[in-house]
């Protein structure tokens, strides 16, 4: 049975691989300073609501963009499962080649989500992850990671806008009744809402249109525009999907998927 692990800058995402299927998968709240005996209650726990012990987990994978808490849980998988982790770095071999200027610099994140598109999906594609910050990734036809854009997210922009000001408030992350807010808590969320929605369709439109440039490495030259899919991911994937065509497809799991295919890709098919 393989637990993957993706630690993010908010939340960490488990979940339990077997015999071709996700069993459960779990989240909890990133907590930098957490000791890695804190985390392994936790995870005891998560592993209990499913009348599962430490001994049932044969294979760890882990991703993370939390340096203090990487190190965390390579001592808990060490110490309560007595396994050694894969932790996937620009060095690991994920299937795709990481063709931008400096590979180390890559978070482990978009390395995984880009190794899950280019295995399930093929290039070229955009992957877009929306968490703490947005993220849109580049994976070309022959399946090489070229980089992307990173933005931040629609939590930051919206508590940014709240605590900078003095007479705004916190308000729920969804469109107004119109996009002309006749109250100051519809402008908000016209701004907030459709603004991110604004910035999602042309962020996709000018990396297509990169993409298709004459400038662009095309895998295929007698297809230089290519079908370029559209791939999202993250907790408010589809919810923003809703309101804009710009989103081909959501990939719930996509960040669950690419650990899975990591870990196949360095040790054969995980037990």
């Amino acid at each position: 049975m393989l637990l993957a692990v993706d630690i993010g800058n908010t939340n960490i995402h488990l979940g339990l691989w077997h015999k071709g299927a996700w069993l459960n998968s779990w989240r909890a709240r990133t907590v930098p300073d957490k000791m890695a005996d804190e985390y392994a209650v936790l995870v005891r726990s998560f592993l209990s609501s499913a009348d599962l012990t430490y001994r049932a987990v044969t294979d760890v994978v882990i991703s993370s963009v939390v340096p203090p808490l990487t190190a965390s849980f390579v001592d808990l998988v060490e110490r309560y499962f007595q396994i050694d982790p894969l932790v996937v770095t620009h060095q690991t071999h994920t299937g795709v080649r990481i063709a931008i200027d400096q590979p180390e610099q890559a978070g482990a994140d978009r390395i995984v989500n880009t190794a899950a598109v280019a295995a399930l999906y093929g290039g070229p594609a955009i992957v877009i992850d929306f968490g703490t910050a947005t993220t849109f990734d580049i994976v070309s036809g022959d399946g090489a990671y070229r980089g992307g854009a990173i933005a931040p997210g629609i939590v930051i922009a919206h508590d940014a806008l709240v605590s900078l000001t003095a007479r705004l408030h916190k308000v729920d992350l969804m469109p107004p009744p119109c996009p002309i807010g006749s109250n100051t808590i519809h402008a908000m969320q016209s701004g907030i809402f459709w603004g991110y929605i604004a910035l999602v369709e042309g962020m996709v439109a000018r990396l297509k249109q990169t993409m298709h440039s004459a400038d662009w490495p095309h895998d295929n030259r007698s297809d230089p525009e290519p079908h370029i899919k559209v791939i999202a991911t993250g907790g408010l994937a589809a919810l923003f999907n809703q309101h804009t065509d710009a989103i081909e497809m959501i990939a719930p799991e996509l960040t669950l998927e690419g650990l899975r295919i990591i870990y196949e890709l360095n040790n054969g098919t995980a037990a």
